[in-house]
């Protein structure tokens, strides 16, 4: 599953560790996790979350 990186903080989400403290379980898409959720390091919102990966991968999308 794709990790997602905070473009503020750069807290990196998981899916295989979700975010249990905000009640998303391990195994969740980043797809799949709320709009209103927000980074539980820096409150910031999700859509200032981005593909973690490469710089490849990151340069074809």
């Amino acid at each position: 599953m794709q990790k997602y990186i905070c473009n503020v903080c750069n807290y990196i989400y998981d899916p295989a560790k979700g975010d249990p403290d905000s009640g998303i379980e391990p195994g969740t898409p980043f797809e799949a996790i709320p709009d209103d959720w927000s980074c539980p390091k820096c409150g910031a919102k999700k859509s200032q979350f981005e593909p973690y990966g490469s710089p490849e991968l990151s340069l074809k999308s």
